[in-house]
């Protein structure tokens, strides 16, 4: 079966994926990015500071930590948060794969 062909239902391979830069407290990325060595070359280049985080491309965030048993919290709490849409639209986990840079050099 071909990936066009396959239901919105299918699982989100991980190999499709985005490195996503983001400043110490800002609210929107300042890069994004298909390859790691790109990413962190242009982060070096710039001697930037901030985190670099890897994430799945065509599935929320929430949607591959559940998928993937990466939400940290009790089952009945994460049954309300699943309906805040304020939750899902914010919500993160450090066990993303991620980096953190100081001035382009990697921590």
């Amino acid at each position: 079966m071909s990936k066009e062909s396959q239901s919105d239902n299918s699982t989100t391979d991980f190999d499709k994926s985005v490195w996503v830069f983001n400043a110490p407290n800002k609210g929107l990325p300042g890069g994004i990015f298909e390859n790691l060595n790109l990413a962190e070359k242009w982060i070096t280049k710039n001697r930037l500071t901030g985190t670099l985080t890897r994430y799945p491309v065509n599935q929320g965030t929430l949607d591959w930590a559940i998928q993937n048993n990466m939400v940290n919290m009790k089952p009945e709490k994460l049954k309300a948060k699943v309906e805040d849409p304020n939750f899902i639209g914010d919500f993160t986990t450090a066990s993303m794969e991620h980096y953190h840079y100081e001035n382009g050099c990697k921590d």
